[in-house]
């Protein structure tokens, strides 16, 4: 086959280094981009054929991302040094992801939420719970993470989330946490400690401005997202 050939035996104009600089990064497959990074694949295939069997192998962009340098190392072609360069870019990608490159945010609605926190949640495969600290105005201060549970169970304590926002001067607090299997209905765990959160605030003088579950959206399921207080779970 044609594409089995080298890429530097392939014309200019089909070689992914040189196809990103004419034409920009949006114009690559998943297989090219990932073949930037390989830079060589092995006899027999090149680099986008490696990048090809990696996404043939792992399904999804999401779960290649999340792979260890030694479930990568198990692909054909996949040495140590490709792992750890693949396994470094997709930690760029979380960092970036996480990064507030713009003024803080109004966390007052659960759309604000769930497009600041979206992109990180999708790569957890552990329900992790985030207070976001806000101040009288609702911008965002910082984001703390409380705790990281196992896979449908998160474990929070009221003093844990109240210590950092009384720490931070915070005026009020937005709960946010990731349902893993994708569903983001609220489980009656997460309605109890949402309601126990609320008491505790509310002797605080700390507003729980909500509590956001974050799942992903399905052909069945427009929004990836619930919020309790639209559900009603909140105290008037």
């Amino acid at each position: 086959m044609a594409d089995s050939f080298r890429l530097k035996d392939q014309p200019a104009s089909e070689r992914p280094r040189e196809r990103l600089a004419a034409l920009g990064a949006d114009a690559l497959s998943h297989a090219e981009l990932i073949a930037i990074l390989l830079r060589t694949g092995l006899q027999g295939a090149n680099a986008v054929e490696v990048g090809r069997q990696l996404l043939q192998k792992f399904g999804t962009l999401q779960a290649l991302a999340q792979a260890s340098i030694q479930d990568l190392q198990k692909v054909r072609g996949i040495g140590r040094d490709k792992a750890v360069t693949l396994v470094a870019a997709f930690a760029l990608a979380r960092k970036m992801a996480g990064e507030l490159q713009y003024e803080s945010p109004v966390l007052d609605n659960p759309q604000n939420v769930v497009r600041l926190l979206r992109e990180q949640n999708l790569l957890k495969s552990v329900e992790t719970l985030s207070v976001l600290l806000l101040n009288a105005r609702h911008k965002l201060i910082r984001i703390e993470e409380i705790s990281d549970g196992t896979l449908d169970t998160v474990l929070v304590h009221p003093r844990e989330v109240f210590k950092c926002a009384i720490a931070a001067n915070a005026h009020a607090i937005v709960l946010a946490h990731n349902h893993p299997s994708g569903d983001p209905t609220p489980s009656a765990a997460d309605i109890q400690v949402t309601r126990d959160l609320i008491r505790a605030g509310q002797l605080l003088k700390i507003e729980v401005v909500d509590h956001v579950i974050i799942g992903r959206a399905t052909a069945t399921r427009a929004k990836d997202y619930s919020s309790l207080r639209e559900l009603g779970y909140f105290y008037a």
